[in-house]
């Protein structure tokens, strides 16, 4: 079986929903306003912590399995070592897009996840400069 073509950042961009593990609220954390972002655009969007909470009126989730759909694209915004972990679960789950927000990338992740045929995105583009962009 030939491997799909990896989606470009706009065809993400055009998806509906998204997962952002590492969600939380403080406003100062990039979890926070990757969240926040997503929801300004009119994504459905669903926060994933480990520690659930709520964030802006929403529950936080704490693991992408618990979440009540699957996303089309997870957004990391936690340490390579969370996203390792969570990368396997969203591929479990069928997600076919992981983004990984700088500083959030993990080798065995991409490769992993790159095996799989789900596009991913790492080494630099930001979600939020992206959506900026957008905008413009």
């Amino acid at each position: 079986m030939a491997a799909s073509q990896p989606m470009t950042i706009p065809e993400i961009l055009s998806l509906k929903r998204f997962a952002v593990v590492g969600a939380t609220r403080n406003e100062a954390k990039f979890g926070h306003k990757v969240y926040m972002a997503l929801k300004r655009h009119g994504y459905e969007v669903y926060g994933v912590n480990v520690n659930g909470g709520d964030l802006d009126g929403d529950l936080l989730y704490p693991s992408l399995a618990e979440l009540p759909a699957a996303p089309e694209c997870v957004v990391m915004v936690v340490p390579p070592s969370a996203t390792e972990a969570a990368t396997a679960q969203a591929l479990a789950m069928g997600v076919r897009v992981v983004w990984m927000q700088p500083g959030a990338e993990a080798a065995d992740a991409v490769a992993l996840a790159e095996a799989s045929g789900a596009t991913v995105i790492w080494g630099g583009p930001c979600v939020l400069v992206e959506l900026a962009a957008r905008d413009r």
